[in-house]
């Protein structure tokens, strides 16, 4: 996924990844990462926790507005 968010982002299209793997994502070098506590396959928190998967959208939108890149950081919750 990191190299297609890098093919999008040198055609001008902001992506956001979220990991729950970060030391592999820091790796791959992707434009922007939010690293997300929660385990594989439920990036966005707990299924029907509506709450906390709005959260997580509104944070991951947000870093679409930095240019520095790349940029991982972890969810502030």
């Amino acid at each position: 996924m990191s190299l297609v968010a890098s093919v999008l982002e040198a055609r001008g299209i902001a992506t956001v990844m979220l990991s729950a793997l970060p030391q592999v994502s820091r790796r791959l070098a992707a434009p922007r990462t939010l690293e997300v506590p929660f385990g594989l396959g439920t990036p966005m928190g707990p299924a029907l926790d509506r709450q906390v998967q709005a959260r997580v959208m509104a944070e991951a939108l947000a870093m679409t507005a930095e240019t520095a890149v790349p940029l991982s950081r972890p969810w502030r919750g």
